[in-house]
């Protein structure tokens, strides 16, 4: 291989890598016209911006997931304020929307790597990489999906959405999430970082009589 190839390969090299590092796998959440109640009702939804609560100082089972899954977190994010104010605000969201906090983790592992600032080729930002036209549908000019907190709301109400349209099918509301409905590797990968990575089980405190 000539020094010109062998300079040539590795730069293809360094750039798949870079690609990989970049850890965007979303595809194109497709955009589909809103009923105005719909609409209105996700918009609500993502307008809402009500601190954090507390919980976490006054729940000892809250404070015991939050070391849990810091500490599984770390490797990620090495820095411990930002992973707490991560986990926090992902655990309030999910929450928020009614869903599993580590679900979510494990959507967000696989659509951005715990990347904030993660772009795929089709334009989806964030952890949760959501697509921009969810702004203009739901939001308002100054919704910042590189934002922590709007970038979680706006991809926990839009899976949310999702799972109410298919009626609680969560195989197909990946699938939407993903622009990949009816493929079966992006809910497969969602799933197995979920229950490979972050799987929790609650302890339950025996109550003082």
């Amino acid at each position: 291989m000539t020094g010109l190839r062998r300079a040539l390969a590795s730069t293809l090299v360094a750039l798949l890598l870079a690609g990989a590092a970049g850890g965007a796998r979303a595809g194109n959440q497709q955009y589909e016209p809103l009923a105005a109640s719909v609409q209105a009702a996700l918009h609500a939804a993502v307008a809402d911006q009500a601190p954090l609560d507390a919980s976490f100082q006054r729940s000892p089972e809250r404070a015991r997931w939050l070391a849990e899954m810091s500490q599984r977190l770390a490797r990620r994010i090495p820095d411990e304020t930002s992973r707490s104010e991560l986990l926090r605000a992902v655990h309030y969201e999910a929450t928020r929307a009614g869903l599993d906090p580590q679900l979510v983790l494990g959507l967000i592992q696989v659509e951005s790597g715990f990347k904030k600032y993660a772009l795929s080729t089709a334009g989806a930002r964030g952890y949760m990489q959501v697509m921009p036209f969810w702004t203009r549908l739901i939001g308002n000019q100054e919704s910042n999906l590189f934002h922590m907190r709007t970038n979680l709301r706006f991809g926990c109400t839009i899976l949310r959405h999702y799972l109410d349209i298919e009626k609680g099918d969560l195989f197909r509301a990946l699938g939407r999430y993903n622009g990949s409905l009816g493929r079966a590797e992006y809910p497969n990968l969602v799933r197995g970082a979920w229950e490979r990575n972050w799987s929790y089980t609650t302890i339950r405190l025996a109550q003082n009589p």
